[in-house]
């Protein structure tokens, strides 16, 4: 009943820039915190970075002043400007919300399909 559909992922050189989108659809009441994950090939999935309903951001230290995370809460998306790009970025991003679907039903947590990125010359 709710769909997080990532998009925005591909091949960038070092140094380039994209722009990864998630919508987030179907019975939602609200949303509240949403961020984004990676997960490069055989390592855990990682934070990248999280935003509060208010437009509160957070950065895992490594991605601060390369990424932005912004989101419009009237589209339910969450977005996230990635610059400067490295080929240590190469890697699944994952997009993550938490949501309620009916005012009284507990926040659950949704997650996207993953979109990939490959940083690479």
């Amino acid at each position: 009943q709710v769909q997080l559909v990532e998009s925005g992922g591909g091949l960038v050189q070092p140094g380039g820039s994209l722009r990864l989108s998630c919508a987030a659809s179907g019975s939602i009441f609200s949303i509240y915190a949403m961020g984004w994950y990676r997960q490069a090939p055989g390592k855990q999935r990682e934070l990248v970075a999280i935003i509060t309903s208010g437009g509160s951001a957070n950065y895992v230290d490594s991605m601060k002043g390369r990424f932005t995370i912004s989101r419009d809460n009237t589209k339910n998306t969450v977005y996230l400007q990635m610059n400067s790009l490295k080929p240590e970025d190469t890697a699944v991003y994952y997009c993550n919300a938490d949501l309620q679907q009916r005012h009284y039903s507990p926040m659950r947590e949704y997650w996207g399909q993953g979109t990939q990125v490959t940083v690479s010359s």
